[in-house]
């Protein structure tokens, strides 16, 4: 008797097989068992997703021959019920096949080995895990508002917003709190998620040095992007096997198969990163809030500066409304007196024109060398100029493949797009006209590098060397090692004025920083995208942060930072001065409330790539007009196609289409049922190259 078992293969959202498919096999497979299954010429990895359904040949003619099943993958423990059921929420949210989420999530060293080569490794024999050599790590004894945290977090079910300010010791509650959970059951596992790559191994270093010396070297395992596919199999191996009791990893983590899973922590949950912009375009975080509620596992999200969702979640009960689905804890002082900085503003207005520095943050930044210690300055934006010019004719560094300039890039001389990667040798003279004299318009980090060298070239540190200035940004971290190796300068006090992008104004723990300036902060503040006034508070919060961290560096003078804008009165700004990011997110949740803007609504995008305009807009427009009987009964509103804000990447023209609803369930029902019309259109629409549906984006 032979069986018909349901297997999710990775089919593509556009290829219109959103389900499982079925094929026949000699034997019954518990559901989630993984098998290689062929699929038209290939043998694709599958999972089981339904029970399996005997059937006897009946003798007659079968209506369809199924395929049989190629291989099973022996060894491996089943992927459990709630595992299956995070990725069929994240597919039907999200509005992508189950099949491509569940495959994405696997190792690809998992998805491309075959049956013999996956038999061959598992008769390897495993590695002899060596002793954990690493220095031991003196637990702190901790603050009142620590104590209070931790037992607010084992009495309460959550999930909880831990609104802590810069160092005031968050990381020492996601560890008491994680320890709790591996001392009270023997298989507990615990998920700890951080936003980018360059934050894991601080983080990870801290994790083994509290945990190893107890529960083995190899209960602590890292996922993420710059993994090699070995390491990542391996780690999440470990990680489903139940052997690893801490998986420590990026957004792709919340995907990791731990069967034993009671503890979910969300590290800077505010940060844009955990929100994917490829493929399945799902946000971690919230996937995180719901992956806790599935499998009872307690979920702390973590943040100095939260996101407006969260922060509106965890709002308290007043006489208007309840209170929101998150519980709030709020640690507002620093561990160790150590003090917030100071926040002083710059009015370039009252600077002479082209001025880079003002007189007074060089003598700050001047007086802090000489005493030994250390300087943040901000610029978010890479390269050495963002436009190269021509004054005589115009010309100006556009890119011929993107609606966006070329950078130059004075170290290698080189034009570089940033968005398709196009990249040529400076011209000698004007491409246009001939005019030897081109000039660079903006700044970049590395003009900043270069410029700072030049203005503080006579000042000299304690032991009477020169100033020694750094450069961290995607640019300079680009080889393999080379921001850990930065980084360890930056800590050992061989750099005394760093300068970088965003990079360096998250989560690091620079104990010598007592001065972070900030330039060029005023594009976001009458941008036309709603979420940048709160990316920008934010980011300069979280850059604050750095300085003043270790309470000794206070005793000589306060530690400050230097905000130089156009607009100092400002009420971000004011709020900043305050480091009062709660009367921030109260002004910004009035205008949002009163604009109908999330969190009070809900949106998605659809975007369209074709080789035209036209086209791209053409097809949304169609989708709009086929959509829009349902969207009245259900009153979502879909807004007419406009080109996207940088419309052309790599020759490929780019539309988008808003979506917005008050109610949550009725933009849910009305994106499942238009999947169809979508997928229709695109026969008639044959210039469409790609479509993708963004369920709460982060960019409009």
């Amino acid at each position: 008797m032979s069986h018909q078992i349901s297997v999710m293969v990775h089919t593509p959202a556009h290829s219109g097989i959103g389900g499982a498919l079925t094929y026949e096999s000699g034997t019954a497979h518990t559901a989630g068992t993984l098998v290689r299954v062929p699929l038209g010429s290939r043998e694709l990895l599958g999972v089981v997703w339904g029970g399996a359904a005997p059937h006897a040949d009946s003798g007659e003619t079968a209506p369809m021959q199924l395929r049989a099943i190629a291989s099973v993958l022996e060894g491996l423990t089943p992927l459990n019920a709630h595992w299956r059921q995070l990725v069929q929420f994240a597919a039907s949210y999200y509005q992508r096949s189950a099949g491509e989420v569940a495959l994405a999530a696997l190792p690809s060293q998992l998805r491309d080995l075959s049956a013999e080569q996956w038999a061959r490794r598992l008769k390897r024999k495993p590695k002899v895990v060596a002793a954990y050599e690493g220095a031991t790590q003196t637990i702190p004894t901790p603050t009142e508002e620590q104590a209070q945290v931790l037992a607010d977090i084992a009495t309460h079910k959550g999930p909880f917003l831990l609104f802590g300010n810069t160092g005031s010791g968050k990381t020492e509650v996601y560890l008491r709190a994680a320890q709790a959970v591996l001392e009270h059951n023997p298989q507990a596992q615990i998920l700890v998620m951080v936003p980018e790559i360059n934050l894991t191994p601080q983080l990870e270093e801290r994790f083994r040095a509290r945990f190893c010396p107890q529960w083995g070297a190899d209960c602590l395992v890292s996922m993420h992007s710059s993994l090699t596919p070995a390491q990542r199999l391996k780690n999440w191996l470990a990680a489903h096997s139940g052997e690893a009791r801490i998986v420590l990893g990026t957004r792709m983590a919340v995907f990791a198969s731990m069967p034993h899973l009671q503890l979910i922590v969300v590290d800077e949950e505010h940060d844009p990163s955990y929100k994917q912009q490829e493929g399945a375009r799902y946000s971690a975080r919230d996937l995180a809030i719901y992956r806790g509620q599935l499998e009872g596992a307690k979920v702390i999200l973590g943040s100095a500066t939260p996101s407006l969702e969260s922060w509106h979640h965890s709002r308290p009960a007043t006489t208007s409304e309840p209170a929101g689905r998150y519980m709030r804890l709020a640690m507002p002082s620093r561990v160790g007196q150590g003090a917030l900085p100071l926040v002083r503003r710059v009015d370039m207005n009252r600077q002479p024109y082209k001025t880079v520095f003002s007189n007074h943050l060089l003598d700050a930044m001047r007086e802090r060398v000489t005493r030994g210690e250390q300087i943040l300055v901000l610029l978010n934006r890479r390269g050495y100029a963002p436009v190269l010019n021509c004054n005589d004719c115009g010309w100006k560094s556009e890119c011929p493949h993107c609606s966006a300039f070329r950078v130059f890039h004075k170290l290698d001389r080189t034009l570089r797009c940033h968005h398709c990667g196009f990249t040529q040798p400076v011209p000698r003279a004007c491409p246009s006209c001939g005019n030897l004299d081109i000039s660079p318009l903006g700044r970049g980090t590395e003009q900043l590098e270069e410029h700072l060298a030049e203005l503080l070239a006579d000042v000299r540190r304690p032991d009477g060397e020169p100033i020694r200035i750094a450069r961290i940004d995607a640019d300079s971290t680009r080889l393999k090692g080379e921001l850990e190796r930065q980084l360890a300068e930056v800590h050992a006090g061989a750099v005394d004025v760093l300068v970088g992008t965003q990079m360096i104004a998250k989560g690091h723990d620079f104990r010598r920083v007592t001065l972070v300036a900030a330039l060029n902060t005023d594009g976001a503040l009458f941008s036309s995208d709603f979420r940048a006034p709160e990316r920008l508070f934010s980011l300069l919060m979280q850059a604050a942060g750095r300085a003043g961290r270790d309470a000794t560096m206070n005793l000589v003078s306060p530690c400050e930072m230097w905000v130089q804008s156009h607009h100092p009165q400002h009420p971000l700004f004011e709020a900043l001065k305050q480091h009062d990011y709660p009367a921030f997110a109260e002004q910004q949740l009035k205008e949002r409330a009163q604009a109908t803007l999330p969190p009070f609504s809900f949106q998605a995008l659809v975007r369209a790539e074709a080789r035209s305009q036209e086209a791209a807009q053409g097809f949304l427009n169609a989708a709009r007009e086929a959509g829009a009987a349902l969207a009245d009964e259900l009153m979502v509103d879909l807004y007419p196609a406009v080109p996207m804000t940088i419309q052309r990447v790599a020759n490929i023209e780019r539309a988008q289409m808003l979506i917005e609803c008050t109610s949550r369930k009725a933009l849910q029902h009305f994106l499942a049922h238009w999947q169809a019309d979508l997928h229709a259109l695109r026969n008639a629409h044959r210039q469409v190259i790609r479509w993708a549906v963004d369920v709460d984006p982060l960019a409009i």
